[in-house]
């Protein structure tokens, strides 16, 4: 028997705004599951016959937007489950779709994955996942939004922001890494689907800019070669940059079989 799924009016409940929910019914072998669509409506928005918004309800676009959604996902589900010859019910299939996305903020996201690298005592990166946390916060005032909110218009808007705060092109990039290895978290931790990820188009690789060599001039090692002094705290860093200065371009086998017993007094 054919499984259907729609959308309908659910008169017999009134809620105390006087409006009545929206509910998804799913009809599998006789069996009937009801589940709220999440909105009201009044009665006199609501088309019986065809189980659609009238044109005068209001924020009907976006109601027929979530009802399409919703029908999609479940669908989509029901198709699955048919291609892997899987048996189910009205329940199941409803079970199956309420626990494929347990739908989280970008904040709770966050401070989830701040706790693990706490435990893990990866405290160097939760500093700089704690200084992407807040930049956003900065720029969003809250981040008690969805990761289906960060789109690529998000992002570019986001990229603007901190150029227009005078941010350097590598330090956009590691905000940008960071920010989507908190996005590829929530996927794997099913907070959202993987089909709403903004990086697919949005290129992170783009903000990677080589950054210019840096080099002492040999009038600068020469200086520092040739500075002579009695102190012996300043003697040890001289000795050492000359010795590693002179072994640039030596082999390193000539100085790993050095032992202990081979030492003798830099100062």
């Amino acid at each position: 028997m054919a499984t259907t799924v729609n959308v309908l009016c659910y008169k017999s409940k009134t809620l105390s705004n006087g409006e009545h929910p929206l509910m998804i019914r799913i009809c599998k072998d006789g069996k009937k599951k009801y589940v709220s669509l999440g909105v009201s409506v009044k009665t006199e928005h609501w088309n019986f016959e065809k189980n659609v918004p009238k044109s005068n309800c209001p924020n009907r676009e976006h109601i027929n937007i979530l009802i399409a959604n919703k029908k999609k996902e479940y669908e989509t589900e029901i198709v699955k489950l048919k291609s892997e010859d899987k048996l189910f019910t009205a329940n199941t299939l409803n079970e199956q779709i309420s626990n494929s996305v347990k739908p989280k903020t970008v904040e709770e996201a966050f401070k989830e994955y701040l706790r693990l690298l706490q435990e893990e005592n990866r405290r160097g990166y939760m500093l700089s996942v704690k200084q992407v946390y807040n930049s956003l916060i900065k720029y969003n005032k809250y981040l008690n939004i969805h990761f289906t909110d960060i789109d690529v218009a998000w992002l570019k808007k986001y990229e603007t922001w901190l150029r227009n705060n005078g941010l350097a092109e590598n330090t956009i990039g590691i905000r940008f890494r960071t920010l989507r290895t908190i996005y590829n978290y929530a996927i794997q931790e099913d907070m959202v689907k993987a089909e709403h990820y903004p990086f697919k188009k949005y290129k992170v690789s783009k903000l990677n800019q080589e950054t210019a060599k840096r080099a002492l001039s040999k009038e600068d090692i020469n200086r520092v070669l040739q500075y002579q002094t009695d102190n012996r705290f300043m003697r040890l860093p001289i000795d050492l940059f000359a010795f590693t200065y002179y072994m640039g371009g030596g082999k390193s086998s000539v100085s790993c079989p050095l032992k202990p017993s081979d030492s003798a007094p830099l100062c």
